[in-house]
């Protein structure tokens, strides 16, 4: 593996558990048992020589210079110095914790407080990790799409009808489809100038997948929201728009932040969108919200 770009900055030491989330996923197991390490406990890591957390992790010291230049930094010795300032950080209070998995007889106070950290921890990551020309690009293609269609499954599904119904709603033809059978036929009908959305945190679900390649193949313009930009699904993808790689806990499984991932990417969409199409699209809500607006009015209507 290259060494870092010697103009390129090392992360700062509060970012380093981000990127190790975000990295993890395309690490080789012996790395992710350096990155998990480094993550896990910094303040012991940062006491450890390459030599002795090459044998606290089980792996080779060439293992732990790789894994520390893939997280940004030179060598060892600078990702040593980052590990004891972020410990400093921590023991500081400054610094959240780098997990806040649920325990099974935690107190609601401390569910709220956790799911909460972690909800915002998904979304820095999330917000750090997105390139930005790829979400433009999106933008530009969904502002002058014919039509657009949405696929994902599970949690997912969710929040692909999330994002359909905004599109709707500022006037552009848009579809979220659940069924994979109805997804692929309706995949079918598209063609250049049409724009598939893929929705897969894992990157590998078939019944969203299948759809997005026969879009693909049909010439539509198609989008993958992934946590996982090495997945198969990249692999029909014209951009790819990554989300946060949060752990899982037991009580806490991976649709619950993703889902906070993705909605994030879908309000950037949708109001790079309306952006782009304000004077259609600020007729179009106004005249939707008009439409809905005498359900909001809690006096009672005469007939």
């Amino acid at each position: 593996m290259p060494p870092p770009h010697p103009d390129a900055t090392p992360p700062a030491p509060a970012a380093l558990a981000a990127k190790v989330r975000t990295l993890a996923p395309s690490m080789t197991r012996s790395m992710q048992r350096v990155a998990e390490a480094v993550a896990g406990d910094p303040a012991g890591c940062a006491a450890l020589t390459v030599t002795g957390l090459a044998e606290r992790t089980g792996t080779s010291e060439a293992t732990v210079v790789r894994t520390s230049r893939l997280l940004g930094y030179p060598g060892y010795r600078d990702l040593r110095l980052a590990l004891a300032a972020l410990a400093a950080q921590q023991a500081a209070g400054r610094a959240p914790a780098v997990t806040a998995d649920i325990a099974v007889d935690d107190p609601i106070a401390d569910v709220v407080t956790k799911l909460a950290q972690e909800e915002q921890q998904c979304l820095a990551d999330t917000a750090a990790g997105l390139d930005t020309s790829q979400v433009e690009a999106a933008v530009a293609a969904l502002a002058t799409a014919r039509r657009i269609d949405v696929y994902g499954v599970g949690a997912s599904s969710l929040v692909g009808q999330d994002l359909a119904q905004k599109l709707l709603r500022i006037g552009l033809i848009a579809h979220a489809h659940a069924d994979p059978h109805l997804a692929v036929t309706n995949a079918v009908q598209l063609h250049s100038g049409d724009v598939a959305i893929a929705i897969t945190h894992s990157g590998r679900t078939t019944d969203v997948i299948e759809p997005l390649r026969v879009a693909f193949e049909h010439g539509a313009t198609t989008v993958a929201i992934t946590g996982r930009p090495d997945g198969e699904v990249a692999q029909y993808a014209d951009l790819v728009l990554t989300t946060s790689t949060a752990r899982e806990s037991e009580l806490r499984p991976a649709a619950m932040s993703s889902r906070t991932s993705q909605l994030l990417v879908v309000d950037c969409l949708f109001i790079g969108v309306a952006q782009r199409t304000y004077e259609a699209a600020a007729p179009a809500l106004s005249a939707s919200y008009e439409a809905l607006a005498h359900r909001h009015d809690p006096r009672p209507r005469h007939r």
